[in-house]
């Protein structure tokens, strides 16, 4: 059992032991619920304390038992806590660390609550598209008043246990302690002093529940909710479980709470946000790489560029505390890409969201220089200079006469062989990709790329500088555009031929983005830079021959229209705007280049749109793990999300496809195979997704 039980002198402590976060599992409740009938049938405990050890009072649900029999295997939470509730001797909890979902509902089970200051309080069950399913919704609002707990409960952000402790009228803790380290003597205190006064002892579920306004408060608070989630039902179905709390009697509420609950986890979203969240966790995890493994210090890191990207990777570090180095060829790039990083703090200080101080702090933390010698005590080096190997060449040559033994050297390739990279030094085992998305500084996710001879401890020393920087790092293997960048081709190639076939720019972003992506793959190209794409295309002209593609692309290129830093592109741009503007040119263009290749266009619904742009990055996904290049399809998953705003509420490219059933993908997939104007070799479905639909699985 993950729960320890002892008796201090006429008071016994039931303490969850159950790491990291003391999680609810089968084997914890089992200990809490074992611990009580001792305490009870022990005639000499006059109380109880109910604690957690380590880190955590507790964190609520045990994800390792997500969605398995034993998460609802008796006795569940809910019987653990009316077993609290029902018992004849004071139980105190005693709150420290954390105390979150059903940890917080645990402890509003228990009779009376002592903190330590520096609490996380929270019920974020929001965040896995639920609400709180073991009373929460009918007890916070009992103890804190509905607004307050309201805010709390949709929302899904941890509050501090002081400035809860000090809310007027609050009923939540009874006491806050002096010190987190003074916690349990106080709790046991507590515990002593109420079990001496006797009388009835105090529930919950019988404080009075009403907002003044009823009702229309309750309108008020749909209406706010409903406008920021249009993609998730949970929020506002928070809404109506608290108010079922000020309308019904306690058991009734608590019926109406698990009923919602219930409906809620069969909900495509809630099944999007837990399989994000899993997978988020499983990233960090490498197979081959132990979690004991030694890491390198990381107390300096060097950038080399000073442009778009090398600016955004010094901030993430500037950001985090750790010096950096950034280095350029020529003063006036170096001038230029301090300024930018000045532009970007000064703005996040006239909103409000930097403190002057702290701007200051993080510039001091920047040096710069136009010599290659001030890196060489650099414990970590990350290039950022133009997509071209020569170029990485020259860059990494001199790196290697100037690191010191140990340093990690970085390329953020978003493309490139980093094996080919790894070559140009005499110490491939300390190279490794780290390809930031752009903005740098703005975006979560990091592709870590993995070498041929990447050490182990690079590895591991890379994805927790990764969680220092707060980034979701992400695994690959070496291809041609490692996970991101080698799926999007394929979508981006459906998208020219869609526009070959009948489309226009705007009806294929339009159909994409109500599907719920950030950006179409039109405007998502005029933001990044169409020529961006167009350099690419060319250095695979000679390398893929057999790569088939649309040709309006590269049109628009020649004809200068390069995005938005060109003023037109897919779209026409007023100056200082970023208003995607449908252009007469480019339709012009596309309805020229259509009668050049003998093309009659048709009608494409937005249906066959979504179908065939998402189904593309599955198709080439299923071989990215075929390939060994991802190690789960959760990693893919988090690529999208993080990287490429795929919705989160489908919960990935892979993610989704399940969702809809790999048989009815690859029976579609099939469909487009039969398409004239399409790559019919592309769309046979990839062998790893035939395998999964002939044994009836899916990709997780």
């Amino acid at each position: 059992m993950t729960a320890e039980y002892k008796v201090h002198g006429d008071v016994a402590v039931i303490t969850m032991t159950n790491p990291p976060v003391n999680g609810l599992g089968y084997s914890t409740r089992v200990g809490i619920t074992d611990g009580l009938a001792k305490a009870l049938a022990d005639d000499a405990v006059k109380a109880i304390v109910l604690t957690g050890a380590g880190k955590a009072f507790s964190g609520g649900a045990d994800i390792k038992e997500f969605g398995t029999p034993k998460a609802l295997q008796d006795p569940n939470l809910l019987s653990v806590i009316l077993a609290l509730e029902a018992s004849t001797k004071p139980i105190v909890a005693a709150i420290h660390s954390v105390c979150m979902g059903g940890g917080l509902e645990l402890a509003l089970g228990c009779h009376y609550r002592v903190v330590a200051p520096g609490t996380n309080v929270a019920l974020p069950e929001v965040k896995l598209g639920l609400i709180p399913g073991a009373g929460g919704t009918q007890r916070l609002p009992r103890v804190l008043g509905v607004e307050a707990a309201l805010n709390m409960i949709v929302s899904g952000q941890a509050v501090k246990s002081e400035l809860l402790a000090s809310a007027p009228g609050q009923k939540l803790f009874d006491k806050l302690a002096a010190s987190p380290e003074s916690l349990f003597d106080e709790a046991v205190e507590f515990a002593k002093s109420v079990a001496a006064k006797g009388g009835d002892l105090p529930l919950v579920r019988n404080l009075p529940c009403k907002h003044p306004q009823g009702d229309a408060y309750f309108q008020f608070a749909k209406n706010m909710v409903g406008g920021m989630s249009k993609n998730f039902p949970a929020p506002l179905k928070c809404v109506e479980a608290v108010q079922a709390a000020t309308q019904l009697k306690f058991d009734a509420g608590m019926a109406k709470e698990r009923e919602i609950f219930i409906a809620l986890m069969t909900t495509p979203e809630s099944s999007a946000l837990r399989h994000l969240f899993m997978a988020e966790r499983a990233a960090s995890k490498i197979p081959d790489v132990p979690e004991d493994t030694p890491q390198r210090p990381i107390k300096t890191v060097g950038v080399i560029g000073a442009g778009t990207m090398g600016g955004g990777i010094t901030m993430n570090f500037l950001n985090a505390g750790i010096p950096v180095t950034m280095l350029e060829m020529k003063q006036e790039a170096l001038d230029r890409g301090v300024a930018t990083i000045k532009k970007n703090y000064e703005a996040q200080v006239k909103k409000g969201k930097l403190k002057h101080d702290k701007y200051e702090q993080r510039m001091a933390l920047l040096s710069t220089t136009l010599d290659y010698a001030a890196l060489k005590d650099c414990d970590l080096i990350i290039e950022a200079v133009f997509e071209e190997l020569g170029v990485k060449e020259k860059v990494f040559t001199q790196l290697d006469e100037i690191a010191k033994q140990g340093a990690i050297l970085a390329s953020n390739t978003s493309t490139l062989d980093v094996d080919k990279i790894a070559a140009f030094t005499k110490r491939p085992q300390d190279v490794v990709g780290m390809h930031f998305f752009s903005p740098a500084n703005v975006m979560k996710l990091l592709e870590v790329v993995r070498g041929k001879q990447t050490a182990k401890d690079v590895l591991a020393t890379v994805m927790a500088v990764a969680k220092k920087i707060k980034k979701t790092a992400v695994v690959s293997g070496v291809c041609d555009g490692f996970i991101g960048n080698r799926m999007i081709e394929q979508y981006s190639r459906q998208a020219g031929f869609l526009l070959d076939e009948g489309a226009t720019p705007q009806q294929v972003d339009k159909a994409i983005e109500k599907f719920g992506f950030a950006m179409g793959p039109f405007r998502m190209g005029d933001l990044a830079g169409n020529d961006i794409g167009w350099a690419i295309r060319k250095r695979r002209a000679t390398e893929r021959a057999d790569m088939k593609y649309s040709r309006t692309a590269d049109k628009l290129c020649e004809l200068g229209r390069f995005g938005q830093k060109t003023g037109a592109g897919w779209y026409d741009y007023q100056a200082g705007k970023r208003d995607a503007i449908p252009s007469d040119l480019v339709n012009k263009m596309i309805e020229d280049h259509r009668k050049e290749l003998g093309i009659t266009p048709r009608k494409i619904s937005d249906e066959e749109i979504v179908q065939r742009l998402v189904y593309a990055l599955v198709n080439e996904g299923a071989h990215i793990l075929e390939d060994g290049i991802a190690s789960k399809s959760g990693d893919i998953d988090m690529v999208y999300l993080t990287g490429y705003g795929f919705p989160m509420h489908r919960g990935g490219p892979m993610h989704y496809a399940s969702q809809v059933g790999l048989y009815n993908v690859a029976e579609t997939m099939k469909r487009f195979a039969k398409n004239p104007r399409d790559d019919a070799a592309f769309w046979q479905p990839a062998p790893l997704i035939q395998k999964l639909v002939a044994e009836g699985k899916t990709f997780s």
